[in-house]
């Protein structure tokens, strides 16, 4: 009888044990599986968690519509000047626009064009040409003690990017009954300090045709100054238009730009063409605005 006491409590001490053992490895496996855990192929991270977010991130395709459905369209081309408040994440040292299009350009992932008719993809060549300049500089030989030339290699630096050119079209959708809009294009303007001494004004860079960066686009963070983890993308970004802009042309018959219809007074004394311009952007931007409203009745 004492021998069947003791065994029978040294099975139930054994299946106890075994039991809190097994809990045990449970509850560390679960652990290790859990966002905060150290990630296992990168020990160091300069973050609490691996953000995978905007890593996995998809994106939707555009709403399919027929060309029967567009019942009115109008061509628009704006200006985001960096410089403003809203637009500062375009001029993140980190999260910079301009940085990120290079990176596409670099890994294959997006097509460049010459102009914004995106009827001439740009080489590897002439994209090197635009983005590299080749000067000679003079250096001293301490060898020789002589004064040598150096060719060196300079780069565009993203902090003299100051605005970008958009190009999109408004369309009235009449299947729906709303107003859309489609971005086509981006380019980023530069001015070299050639051209600044030639009294050449800013030109884009290349294009970059939207419908075809969206993708890459959505795997690049920008900056939020309210929230550090937001994942909002560049495609979040001018997919809902968090940006301010001011409009540079609109499609006319003689493809001229809003600069274009107002010449300085060289009888005035103050230059009054930016505020007529800045007025004429505006009043475009009512006209968009309200065309929509107008076709209703109430």
């Amino acid at each position: 009888m004492y021998k069947f006491l003791k065994m029978r409590s040294f099975l139930i001490l054994f299946f106890v044990a075994s039991f809190v053992i097994m809990s045990d490895t449970r509850l560390m496996a679960q652990a290790e599986k859990t966002e905060s855990s150290l990630p296992s192929e990168d020990f160091f991270i300069d973050d609490i968690v691996d953000k995978r977010l905007i890593v996995e991130n998809r994106v939707m395709d555009y709403q399919p519509i027929r060309e029967a459905d567009i019942a009115w369209e109008v061509r628009i081309q704006r200006v985001i000047d960096t410089r403003e408040k809203l637009n500062l994440p375009f001029r993140s040292e980190e999260l910079n626009l301009f940085s990120t299009l290079i990176e596409l350009v670099n890994n294959e992932e997006i097509t460049v064009f010459g102009e914004e008719k995106f009827k001439s993809p740009l080489t590897k060549e002439d994209i090197d040409k635009k983005l590299f300049s080749l000067d000679t500089i003079e250096d001293f030989d301490y060898d020789t003690y002589t004064q040598v030339l150096k060719i060196v290699k300079n780069d565009i630096n993203w902090e003299k990017i100051y605005s970008y050119r958009i190009k999109e079209i408004w369309f009235f959708d009449k299947e729906t009954s709303t107003m859309r809009q489609r971005i086509l294009g981006i380019a980023p303007i530069y001015q070299s300090p050639k051209d600044e001494l030639a009294g050449l004004p800013p030109a884009p860079l290349f294009w970059v045709y939207y419908p075809e960066a969206r993708v890459p686009l959505a795997k690049h963070r920008v900056f939020n100054e309210s929230n550090d983890i937001a994942p909002m993308t560049w495609t979040d970004l001018f997919d809902a238009r968090v940006f301010t802009s001011y409009i540079y042309k609109r499609s006319n018959v003689f493809d001229n730009r809003l600069k274009d219809f107002y010449q300085p007074n060289p009888e005035s004394e103050i230059d009054m063409t930016g505020i007529d311009m800045l007025l004429h952007s505006d009043k475009i931007k009512n006209e968009l605005f309200n065309f929509e409203h107008d076709l209703w009745e109430y």
